[in-house]
């Protein structure tokens, strides 16, 4: 048997070298970050994912410049894998992700204010999840009217082009929009490390706008731009404040909601629109659940009848409910009415930057006015290129007979032109256009008849010249194509306005009312028992070595505070816990919280309205008072850190709806007995309150509410200023039971 050849070890020293794998080399992780992951989230955010100031990402572009060169600006629509297929000329990723790009520009989607493309066939609805657009080789398509604006200059040198993957073609870098599209039609986009999420405005009003910024730019832009204009529709929630924090940075959220009609003869609801963040379906999925959850009980029945002639949900209302405040309840707890927010993340010159309306259409501006000027001195050079050849044709005209002559009697055809620039002291140029003049041409009235064009292409190139020197007169042709477009493709807006409900209203009118028994276990059980319930059950289940420190009856409107040990409160309500039984351990409330690890409750506070305050002591002898307003919040806030003072252990916590008497005993056997008016409230919720029992060597250990005839000679227990010593007594007042 021959004995396996050995796999030859390197001669200089490396990382690392194992047998059967070779050389193994080390790498510093970072580096490798470098190297790999940073080319591949750069290529995502410049290349992919966020649009450009011109409105589009690259797959957009790369679509509609191919349907641009296969001449589907004009003329009848052609099949959709057609168009699919010469896209992948210029974007090799696939054809299923050049159709999904396409589907969400066609009108028969819906996605878009103003759709790119012309389609024909099932393109599927922005507003569904389930319906889903037909094959391409089933679908038809051309470009929109409005894609005009996008490519009437692009021939014109308005833009650079750059070679497409392999060489062959050449795509522009950029489209020269003659309006600002970047904000006319939403645009949705994920990087790395960063996204873009820019809503659609009203192509009359963003018009209006930007000629306006370019009069003045201190204009108001919400004097002339109301806010969003959604293609599904619906209504916007108004917030000033907020349409002013987009209109200047780029970020915030707008709360968009459905709109229904009501028919009282069918008592049937139709939801007709719904907000562009949300679909059909996943409404109909959320209604559905809170029918099961007992928290939607007032319809019968819901339909989606969705149709050709649109949208519409249907919502079947039992008889004596009012279907405005049920919309209310839907718009709260349902994506009726959601939120969209708002990342105005755009490329500019290849870096990535947030920015608000008015510095996008500053932007825009500026890109459109180097279009222009580039378009112009485009035109400039053809015209100045025009004139040249027609001032050597004018000296033609002096003696074509000679022209025809040095013509005739030249021998050879490459001696033809510089004969013609010998004979008539003109340039190749102009000799090369004389040549090639045909003969039926060569005549008196024809070269007139050209050579007239000089005195009006003398003054055209001297507009021109003038023109790319005024920048009045460029701003004033800039906002003569806004003007032109907003009058051309201008629509009425299709999200309308309206005001707030008042929310604190709607809540107390779907919050569960009756009276129900609590219980609070010192191991943080929690048990919510009806008193019919209560009064059929046996003995309450525990958990060995538990006990139930509360117990009290309840509205289901209460809120319940759970402060813990690391100086947090959890708020809850009575109406999130379900009604249980008495022979069950209840919701275990650091898990249905989602407490920290280690935590536990050391108080539960009830209260339905904030009144009153909370009293707290502590082992170093202070007392703090706080009103319970303080830990009311407006936003639905689950946690609350910093919930009282930690710099001494608690010893105990009470409400306190009224000032009271309370008993203290230190370690040490003292006695005290005081009013809690002695104390005075402090907002901050982690005061440190006032030294009540004055300690030396010890430390407060417990503290009661006290009640007439816990001690038989309290008198001499009671301070009336504090801080106090305290009495010494030969008693426990936690052995303390008061009947």
């Amino acid at each position: 048997m021959k004995k396996k050849k050995e796999a030859p070890k390197p001669k200089k020293k490396l990382d690392a070298y194992i047998e059967g794998a070779g050389i193994i080399e080390q790498k510093n992780i970072v580096d490798t970050l470098e190297e790999n992951y940073m080319p591949y989230a750069m290529s995502v955010i410049v290349s992919r994912a966020l649009p450009e100031i011109d409105g589009f990402k690259p797959s957009h572009r790369k679509l509609l410049y191919t349907m641009y060169t296969m001449g589907l600006l004009k003329g009848d629509r052609t099949k959709s894998a057609n168009i699919v297929g010469q896209t992948m000329k210029l974007n090799p990723h696939g054809d299923q992700a050049i159709y999904a790009t396409m589907v969400r520009l066609a009108r028969g989607n819906g996605a878009l204010l103003h759709p790119y493309i012309d389609s024909k066939g099932n393109f599927g609805k922005a507003y569904s999840r389930d319906m889903s657009f037909a094959a391409s080789r089933y679908t038809e398509a051309k470009l929109d009217p409005i894609c005009n604006e996008l490519f009437g200059d692009i021939d014109k040198d308005t833009v650079d082009f750059v070679p497409n993957y392999d060489n062959t073609l050449t795509e522009p870098v950029l489209f020269p929009v003659r309006f600002p599209s970047v904000l006319v039609n939403n645009n949705i986009g994920i990087a790395v490390s960063m996204a873009s999420n820019i809503c659609s405005f009203n192509l009359r009003e963003i018009c209006e706008t930007t000629i306006a910024l370019m009069k003045d730019p201190d204009h108001d832009v919400s004097a002339t731009l109301q806010g969003p204009d959604f293609p599904g529709g619906g209504f916007i929630v108004y917030d000033e404040e907020e349409m002013q924090k987009i209109y200047k940075t780029g970020r915030g959220s707008i709360i968009v909601r459905g709109k229904y009609n009501f028919d009282p003869d069918s008592r049937c609801i139709e939801v007709t629109e719904i907000p562009p963040t949300t679909t059909v379906e996943a409404i109909i999925d959320k209604v559905l659940e809170l029918v099961k959850l007992g928290k939607i009980n007032e319809i019968s029945d819901i339909r989606d009848e969705t149709d050709l002639s649109g949208l519409k949900l249907t919502f079947d209302l039992k008889k004596g409910k009012d279907p405005d405040a049920f919309m209310r309840k839907m718009y709260r707890l349902t994506p009726l009415q959601d939120a969209f927010s708002c990342n105005f993340n755009v490329l500019i010159a290849g870096n990535p930057r947030v920015m608000g309306v008015y510095e996008i259409l500053q932007e825009w501006i500026a890109f459109r006015t180097d279009c222009v000027k580039r378009m112009i001195f485009f035109e400039l050079n053809k015209k100045k290129d025009k004139l040249h050849l027609l001032l050597g044709l004018k000296k033609i005209l002096l003696d074509i007979d000679k022209a025809i002559k040095i013509i005739r009697e030249t021998d050879e055809e490459a001696e033809v032109v510089p004969n013609l620039m010998i004979g008539f002291g003109i340039d190749e140029i102009q000799a090369d256009y004389v040549a090639e003049i045909k003969l039926r041409h060569i005549n008196r009235e024809y070269i007139l008849k050209r050579t007239e064009e000089l005195d009006n292409l003398k003054n055209e190139i001297a507009d021109m010249e003038d023109m790319l020197e005024s920048p009045r007169r460029i701003k004033k042709f800039i906002i003569d194509e806004l003007t032109e477009i907003a009058d051309k493709y201008g629509q009425p807006r299709r999200t309308l306005f309206a005001q707030a409900f008042d929310d604190e209203e709607d809540e107390e009118d779907d919050t569960p009312d009756y009276t129900v028994n609590c219980f609070l276990t010192a191991e943080g059980y929690f048990k919510r028992i009806t008193a019919q319930s209560l009064r059929m059950s046996g003995e309450q289940k525990l958990k060995e070595g538990d006990e139930i420190i509360f117990s009290q009856e309840l509205s289901g409107k209460t809120d319940l505070l759970f402060f813990t040990d690391k100086h947090q409160v959890y708020k809850s309500a009575v109406a999130d816990f379900s009604d249980t039984k008495a022979s069950l351990m209840g919701d275990y409330i650091p898990a249905k919280l989602e407490m920290e690890q280690d935590e536990k409750i050391v108080c539960m506070i009830p209260t339905a309205d904030y009144s009153g305050s909370i009293i707290l002591f502590f082992k170093n002898g202070k007392c703090a008072k706080v009103p319970l307003s303080s830990f009311e919040t407006k936003t639905k806030r689950k946690k609350l850190a910093n919930a009282y003072y930690d710099g001494s252990e608690l010893v105990a916590m009470y409400l306190l709806p009224e000032d009271r008497d309370f008993i203290l005993q230190s370690a040490a056997g003292k006695v005290l007995i005081f009013s809690s008016a002695l104390v005075l409230p402090k907002a901050a919720r982690d005061t440190q309150g006032v030294q009540v029992m004055r300690l030396t060597k010890t430390e407060l250990q417990s503290a009661r509410p006290y009640e007439e005839g816990m001690l038989d000679d309290p008198d001499k227990f009671v301070a009336k200023t504090i801080p106090v010593a305290g009495t010494s007594a030969d008693i426990s007042i936690d052995q303390i039971t008061f009947e």
